[in-house]
């Protein structure tokens, strides 16, 4: 089996348009909720959401493309674009061997709502031709794609809230079986939006705080809910031997990945956790099952009561004989939920605790819920020098997918 490493990564986020601006907001403990903005939101109950700020399409397309492409495809374009960028992998991979895994669990949410009311409002002559290009979720992954000429496989993964750990994981599996020798993959989401607000809402899974300093608080008594973020994240897989023989910078190597389903409920986790934790032991023991160092685990950690309990359980169960090597926190208290964005983003500040030996806190904990008795970095960033770092996503569906991250040894 092939090595894999991450050499490039790119992030459009709540805290930060790169990677850089992202990572230091997250490890002084900085949120990036606020009232929402997109849209008056005088009638809903949520008023709070985690958007993204100063976003500017032009640095990374011309005007006539940004005008063909919905907002989460715009994000997904403007973080590959980084993280090819940052890898310096174009022109060093054939055409061929270049593959794409992208996804998004909603996809383009703003151009459906605003089509169909041009529909309604003015008839089917209204409706634009590129209504259905700009909506369907897989033109993220084929935006990319035809970007940077990537002309091996380009899948698009959708499982709601695991979309961005299951589409790094099934770019981890083809390089590793020999499919590809680099992949751009990540996700990507934009709806911070009326419609996906208020079914959010109705549905009691947003969080209807009004404090933006108490409003995301993963592992919390106080914890009701989420908070809507947006965003994309990206990174470049490569086989390890293709990217020393170009000489690229390695963050990090991709060591093991697990994916379950808990087959219990549409929207809630199964209390018992027994699924969560099989796909957190499966990426751990295909990680080879380090014994030393710390674990860090990037918690999907919504700050819904259900999520965050059965997290912990899960953990309990997959790390029941190391858990006091085991450092959790939870970066959706600062980034808000992205979505399908969430797992790429989250396994970026995996891959950069490894690289900086720096955990990311859980901001805002202050009353941490004694059924979420794990060691969850309250507030402050702690330096722990881990060894093995595991994003964990789950998705409505009762999909979960965790990607194990080690540091990089030649």
């Amino acid at each position: 089996m092939k090595r894999v490493v991450v050499t490039g990564m790119g992030a459009i986020t709540p805290v930060g348009n790169d990677v850089n601006t992202m990572w230091e907001n997250l490890v002084a403990g900085r949120h990036g909720i606020g009232p929402i903005t997109k849209f008056d939101c005088t009638d809903y109950k949520a008023k709070l959401a985690a958007e993204v700020k100063d976003f500017d399409p032009l640095l990374y397309m011309e005007k006539g493309e940004a005008r063909r492409m919905d907002l989460f495809s715009q994000y997904a374009v403007a973080a590959a674009t980084q993280a090819v960028g940052d890898s310096g992998i174009l022109g060093n991979v054939e055409p061929e061997r270049f593959a794409t895994s992208f996804g998004s669990g909603i996809g383009g949410i703003v151009t459906l709502t605003d089509e169909h009311s041009k529909l309604v409002n003015g008839g089917p002559r209204k409706v634009s031709p590129l209504f259905v290009p700009m909506m369907i979720s897989n033109l993220a992954a084929g935006n990319i794609a035809i970007r940077f000429k990537a002309k091996g496989s380009c899948i698009c993964i959708v499982t709601a809230c695991a979309t961005g750990c299951n589409a790094i994981g099934e770019a981890f599996r083809a390089i590793k079986h020999g499919y590809a020798d680099a992949v751009i993959t990540g996700g990507s989401e934009a709806a911070v939006m009326p419609l996906s607000i208020a079914g959010f809402t109705n549905m009691t899974a947003l969080s209807t705080a009004t404090d933006p300093d108490a409003a995301s608080l993963p592992f919390d008594k106080r914890r009701a809910g989420f908070i809507m973020g947006e965003g994309a994240g990206a990174l470049i897989l490569e086989e390890y031997e293709h990217a020393k023989a170009r000489g690229a910078k390695i963050y990090a190597e991709v060591t093991g990945y697990g994916t379950t389903c808990d087959a219990y409920h549409i929207t809630a986790p199964d209390p018992e956790a027994d699924s969560c934790a099989r796909a957190l032991r499966d990426s751990y023991q295909e990680a080879g099952s380090p014994a030393d160092g710390k674990i860090y685990i990037n918690a999907h950690g919504t700050g819904t009561p259900l999520n965050d309990a059965a997290e912990t359980v899960a953990i309990k169960k997959a790390f029941s004989d190391r858990l006091g090597d085991v450092v959790v926190s939870s970066t959706k208290s600062m980034t808000g939920h992205m979505l399908g964005a969430a797992g790429a983003v989250e396994s970026i500040i995996s891959v950069l605790s490894l690289h900086t030996g720096v955990v990311p806190p859980t901001a805002g904990l202050q009353e941490q819920d004694p059924e979420c008795d794990l060691d969850c970095v309250p507030v402050k960033s702690r330096k722990a020098d881990p060894a093995l770092a595991i994003s964990v996503s789950m998705g409505f569906g009762g999909h979960n997918a965790c990607v194990a991250f080690s540091k990089f040894d030649s």
